[in-house]
């Protein structure tokens, strides 16, 4: 199962162009999504989801061709979106009966499915109350559960992992990397983390273009051997370029991206994912 964009283009009508030329092939498995905010992410998922169609281009998934014929992917797509609503005064359980029968589900196969998918989102004890009632996380589970309904060949995540504490994110982690064997997982997230460690192959989202699309591997490699922590900042002829700062324990800890050792107590570490995001952050930021 291969999803394939070709040359999609999507302007909305305050004129901003949200996606450029994006063109994309998309293997079976985990698949990252990265770029900041207003790259295009969300526009792009909503487009593949078929909620908006794209001013141009084509998009086909396991012979489906998206733009024209959108009813032929939604049998088998799954959909979390960033925000969702839930209507008022359903029940988690009576919710989950709905979008299943929505999705065309037999009788037989949602009596076995929802069960399953209640007590794989830790939900079993509170399916009879109100999903309006539900904490942000609660409902954030919900959603995964509704977009796990029917067992879709393609299924669109986007940041499902927010509101969730600790536990609840690494339950999702074991459930995604389980699933995704046998189908193509679309996975959007600010956390950076959650992609190195889950995804096998990230397109990177800048801009509304797709700057890299490979292997996850692959796109680190280049910066192995490049890559030195410090505790205090070289000089400014060092030639050193700053990534990252963040602390622990209150002292703060700088990551540089150099070709050579930038000062004597810069130590080399293993490259990120995310050291290669920020370096192409910093880049379309001087474009």
């Amino acid at each position: 199962m291969m999803l394939t964009i070709n040359n999609i283009n999507k302007t909305y009508s305050d004129g901003t162009h949200a996606l450029k030329n994006v063109s994309l092939n998309l293997p079976a498995g985990m698949i990252g999504l990265l770029g900041p905010n207003g790259a295009g992410k969300s526009t792009l998922m909503r487009t593949l989801a078929c909620l908006q169609t794209p001013d141009s281009g084509q998009m086909e998934f396991a012979g489906i061709d998206l733009k024209h014929n959108p009813d032929g992917l939604r049998k088998i797509l799954g959909y979390l979106p960033q925000y969702f609503g839930v209507y008022p005064h359903i029940s988690c359980q009576a919710l989950l009966e709905h979008i299943a029968i929505l999705k065309g589900m037999a009788k037989q196969a949602r009596q076995t499915q929802i069960p399953q998918l209640l007590e794989l989102t830790n939900l079993t004890t509170v399916a009879n109350k109100k999903v309006a009632t539900f904490s942000g996380g609660m409902r954030q589970r919900f959603g995964i559960a509704q977009a796990l309904l029917g067992d879709p060949k393609l299924l669109i995540m986007d940041e499902p992992t927010a509101g969730l504490d600790p536990v609840e994110r690494e339950r999702l982690h074991n459930v995604l990397v389980s699933i995704s064997k046998n189908k193509l997982v679309l996975l959007s997230t600010h956390i950076v983390e959650d992609i190195e460690n889950l995804c096998h192959h990230v397109a990177l989202i800048f801009a509304g273009k797709v700057t890299d699309s490979a292997n996850v591997k692959s796109l680190i490699a280049p910066f192995d051997g490049h890559i030195w922590q410090t505790e205090v900042l070289p000089g400014p002829n060092s030639g050193a370029l700053l990534l990252s700062k963040s602390f622990r324990f209150g002292t703060p800890s700088f990551r540089l991206y150099s070709k050579q050792k930038p000062s004597d107590k810069a130590v080399l570490v293993e490259a990120r994912l995310q050291d290669k995001y920020l370096f192409d952050l910093l880049e379309q930021e001087q474009i």
